[in-house]
């Protein structure tokens, strides 16, 4: 396994910083730190989902370092370039069994000096390891949130009864390849040996792949109207969107929804939506990048404040009436 180099500074918010610590459990961790000086503070611990990295967190980690805690994000094992774990799809997958997951947790809280965790977020599959964390060691991590994947709590154990006499549950893989069309569950084809080469190269090239990916699981598409579901049945699953119940004979990148030009225009605009929300200075370099909106006129780079404005939402109706507010903003301040 190659061992890269820390993330560079260029491409973190000020004051997040990338560096390894070693001796992890077997594992030479990649982790992200704010709030790290002075020493003593209270430690919260992110933990990335799939398909994410430390790196998704850099956002909010100075938000979080501001209010008084140190911040730490790690690549978990298996992911980014934290290494010391095999990647050989024939390997043994017991080191990744969420306990040991959570002992990685441990031993980094530990490494960095922390007896104990003010709080240990996880977003997806982070999720899960988070609460095995304040399961297993409840006075090490003292509190947990968990988003985008709920715990269901820990297994039944058959006390006093014959486990081979429970009713046996349906196969649900084999009956949603009975389904016409036939399908999938993507977690189950993401077990399978071609989907790494399927989404390592895929025909669409791995940036659109990518994209497309993210945008087919985003509020900004269309078909992502979320509901319950009333049972674990391959005729239920059936009626989630296809990144999750795939057709039986199509790759992940064959599955995903390339987002339009519109909706592009739309997605990379979030940032003016947080400006408008809550207040802001535009610089130069991003005053620019929204002349298209201005017309066809030549504006000079300058910086624009953006007062404070009641929260509109983030869906892509939203987007456009805030990137609008926003717009006039600058048109006024571009023409005085």
């Amino acid at each position: 396994m190659s061992e890269l180099p820390p993330l560079d500074a260029s491409v973190l918010p000020q004051g997040v910083r990338a560096r390894f610590v070693r001796g992890i459990n077997g594992l030479r961790v990649h982790v992200l730190e704010a709030g790290f000086d002075p020493p003593g503070r209270p430690c919260v611990l992110l933990l990335h989902g799939f398909p994410e990295l430390a790196f998704s967190w850099r956002k909010v980690m100075p938000a979080l370092a501001g209010a008084g805690f140190h911040v730490v994000a790690p690549d978990q094992r298996g992911y980014g370039r934290t290494t010391g774990w095999d990647a050989d799809y024939d390997a043994d997958i017991s080191p990744f069994r969420l306990l040991n997951l959570a002992c990685d947790a441990l031993g980094l809280v530990f490494a960095l000096g922390h007896r104990r965790v003010a709080a240990v977020v996880g977003h997806d599959f982070g999720s899960p390891v988070a609460a095995w964390c304040a399961l297993t060691r409840p006075d090490v991590f003292r509190r947990v949130a968990l988003m985008s994947a709920p715990f269901t709590g820990p297994p039944d154990l058959p006390f006093g009864g014959d486990p081979e006499a429970a009713p046996a549950e349906e196969d649900v893989h084999a009956a949603l390849a009975r389904l016409d069309p036939p399908r999938k569950h993507y977690q189950w084809y993401f077990s399978t040996r071609a989907a790494n080469a399927d989404m390592h190269h895929p025909p669409q090239g791995l940036h659109n792949f990518l994209r497309a990916y993210y945008h087919h699981k985003s509020g900004d598409w269309p078909g992502n109207q979320p509901f319950p579901l009333a049972a674990w049945s391959a005729t239920e699953l059936a009626k989630l969107p296809r990144y999750y119940v795939m057709h039986q004979d199509r790759t992940m990148p064959e599955s995903v929804e390339m987002p339009s030009a519109d909706q592009i225009a739309v997605g990379s605009n979030r940032v003016y939506a947080a400006i408008h929300q809550f207040g802001g200075t535009i610089v130069p370099k991003t005053a620019a990048a929204l002349v298209f909106r201005l017309g066809s006129r030549v504006v000079r780079a300058k910086s624009v404040t953006i007062p404070q404005r009641p929260y509109l939402g983030f869906g892509p109706k939203d987007q456009r009436a805030v990137l609008d507010v926003v717009s006039n903003e600058l048109a006024r301040a571009f023409s005085s």
